[in-house]
């Protein structure tokens, strides 16, 4: 790929901006920045080419997540000259997740493409994300093969992605791979919040759409330095717990905490009759009952049963008072 220095400033000789005229957009690429003044230009530089050689009408949407180091310059300066770009500028970092958020709801084309700044991804390779797409794909995920990272974090993501594979049957080898296509509809029917963002296949995947993934080049980061640390991994098992009660449980979260809940109950009534039954039969132990420890054992578990019993009732509430049919089902065509 190749690569252009990045200016430091934007002379008097810059280009005007020629305002583009209202239309209609088939491809907004959504780019998420947080620190990377040097990445900006080079990707910039990268994507115009490729995008332009599609001769379709586009648009550049960088959202500016906090960034320090004059990564808004940068931007400011693409958006002086090339009505193409957009740009986003959050007042202080809130994160990846949030960033794409925004990005989302400014973008105006029918496919919609995610990749991040720091230049390890290949702009060149959007067509292969168009081909899949044609093929009648409603998401198609990079994965970055060979990869080039450290094994304090391909190794962790290895098995996170099969753990991932297993417990969700969406079978993707590389589901924290920024650089992802989406048809419009379905950024406008997720809901991301939180960092929901790594796992917007699986929502996707749960709400009917076709997901699939395609290999492509993964480049060593040659400026800034990573955002993630091993860290996210723990964060991303929680966020993966939450994502499968969702899309498992979200309509009907009394059958989760209710089964708790009755098996707890059970388990404590169990235990407690245990203890009474060998106080007072001919065959049992004969000792008195509140000497026995196990009794305050099944008073727990009658307890935590009675409690997931309660909040299951209370999901429920929650969930009738926030209904909304259309959070039911998700419709691909209509005719009339």
């Amino acid at each position: 790929m190749q690569q252009t220095d990045s200016p430091a400033t934007v002379t008097s000789t810059t280009p005007k901006r020629v305002e583009m005229r209202p239309t209609r957009v088939a491809i907004s690429v959504v780019v998420p920045v947080y620190n990377e003044a040097d990445s900006v230009r080079p990707l910039y530089d990268a994507l115009t080419p490729q995008l332009t050689s599609l001769n379709l009408v586009y648009e550049l949407i960088f959202v500016d997540d906090g960034s320090r180091d004059g990564s808004f310059a940068q931007l400011q300066a693409l958006h002086d000259l090339d009505p193409h770009v957009r740009v986003i500028r959050f007042r202080r970092n809130f994160g990846k997740t949030p960033a794409l958020v925004a990005g989302f709801h400014e973008a105006r084309g029918d496919v919609v493409f995610t990749m991040d700044a720091d230049l390890q991804d290949d702009p060149a390779e959007i067509p292969l994300f168009l081909d899949k797409l044609a093929e009648g794909y409603d998401l198609v995920s990079g994965w970055k093969y060979p990869r080039h990272d450290p094994p304090t974090k391909t190794v962790p993501s290895f098995f996170f992605n099969r753990m991932v594979w297993a417990t969700t049957g969406v079978k993707l080898h590389d589901i924290n791979c920024g650089f992802k296509a989406y048809r419009r509809e379905i950024i406008e029917e997720v809901k991301l919040y939180g960092e929901l963002h790594r796992f917007i296949p699986i929502l996707a995947h749960q709400r009917g759409y076709r997901v699939t993934e395609v290999k492509v080049r993964h480049h060593k980061r040659k400026y800034g330095k990573s955002k993630f640390g091993a860290g996210r991994f723990l964060r991303g098992f929680l966020d993966l717990l939450m994502v499968l009660f969702l899309v498992s449980y979200l309509r009907t979260p009394l059958r989760l905490f209710g089964a708790f809940g009755l098996f707890s109950l059970l388990a404590g009534f169990a235990v407690d009759l245990y203890v009474v039954l060998d106080r007072y039969l001919p065959f049992g132990s004969h000792e008195q009952i509140h000497n026995r420890p196990i009794l305050f054992v099944g008073v727990i578990l009658l307890i935590f049963g009675i409690s997931f019993i309660l909040t299951g009732l209370q999901s429920e509430m929650i969930r009738h008072f926030a209904y909304r049919p259309e959070d039911e089902y998700s419709v691909r065509q209509v005719l009339d």
